[in-house]
């Protein structure tokens, strides 16, 4: 299987990271000055933690190749991965070249955080092959992504797209209606705004608020969701008594729900409480702590997840008969 890569940011050098540590070829493509220095020393720096994961037989960083052009990088690429920054109109660019260039069966995946698919998919000469392949960093050791098809992607791009980044270790999360940030966003969105409300009122410091989810919420969430974690909450009653307890208490206005104002002060305050939080530690170093940390949770967590979630079945081709 060979892979394209187009962009290698640090969402892009993590693609290729796991696309290697998985056996396959990789050949990326950014146009930035200095892109593949800056690529190269970011995979080695991923690799060790790819290794301690597990490497697939023939995977090797040799497997990679770096060329500025483009057209060259994904004209013989099974799929080819976008990741190129947030913004619509240089992703309508560059998606349009890749869609000129790529091979009719390949796969085209964006890494967009946001963005809805068939947003993307306007102006392609082919749309039915794209769908938003949305990672979560770092890609080369959170195994979810969120495949969300746009109004012309075809079914059986989904049903392949699925098999590519489950054969890459991916968990696949099916997003079946298009929505702003897709669903994982959303729900970390919820909680950062809410953060900030905190800290703006000065109700808490940001070593505070993180404190209250890393000591409570966040080590449940590592196992179950907000749904099982309720349902657990409710002790033998399960959901059915945890609703009738506390379902009254959602009429409450517990949360704001609308973001505040970034003023002057409130980013004062969350920039210093950070950086008072890293205690003096560079952004690589915490970089090499958070990713020593995420393997061993999720090792101890794959021990404790179910081997299947209800309903999360393999997808099929939809019949194409009347």
């Amino acid at each position: 299987m060979k892979f394209a890569v187009v962009g290698t940011g640090v969402i892009g050098s993590g693609w290729i990271t796991r696309m290697l540590a998985h056996g396959h070829e990789v050949i990326a493509t950014d146009p930035g000055e200095g892109a593949q220095e800056a690529m190269m020393a970011q995979i080695k720096q991923n690799w060790p933690y790819a290794e301690e994961m597990g490497l697939a037989e023939g995977a090797s960083l040799d497997n990679l190749t770096f060329t500025p052009h483009l057209d060259e990088a994904v004209k013989d690429a099974d799929l080819i991965q976008e990741n190129v920054p947030e913004v619509e109109e240089i992703k309508a660019s560059v998606l349009k070249e890749i869609d000129t260039y790529a091979r009719p069966d390949a796969i085209i995946g964006s890494s967009t955080s946001g963005i809805m698919p068939t947003e993307l998919q306007e102006g392609l000469k082919h749309p039915e092959r794209l769908v938003v392949a949305h990672p979560f960093h770092p890609v080369y050791i959170l195994p979810l992504v969120e495949i969300v098809p746009g109004k012309e992607t075809a079914e059986d791009t989904v049903v392949k797209a699925e098999e590519l980044y489950e054969g890459i270790g991916m968990d696949v999360l099916h997003v079946r209606n298009e929505i702003e940030g897709h669903i994982a966003d959303r729900l970390m969105e919820a909680l950062w705004r809410e953060s900030l409300h905190i800290v703006n009122e000065g109700i808490a410091t940001t070593e505070e608020v993180d404190k209250a989810f890393t000591h409570a919420a966040g080590l449940r969430y590592a196992q179950y969701g907000p749904f099982m974690t309720f349902h657990l909450a409710g002790g033998n009653g399960g959901m059915r008594h945890m609703l009738k307890q506390f379902g009254p208490a959602l009429k409450k206005p517990w949360t704001k729900l609308v973001a505040p104002e970034l003023t002057t002060d409130l980013y004062n305050a969350v920039v210093e409480g950070c950086e008072t939080s890293s205690q003096g530690y560079t952004m690589s170093e915490l970089d090499q702590k958070r990713n020593e940390f995420l393997v061993k949770v999720k090792k101890l967590a794959q021990e404790y997840w179910p081997t299947e979630t209800p309903g999360m079945k393999k997808r099929q081709p939809q019949s194409q008969g009347v």
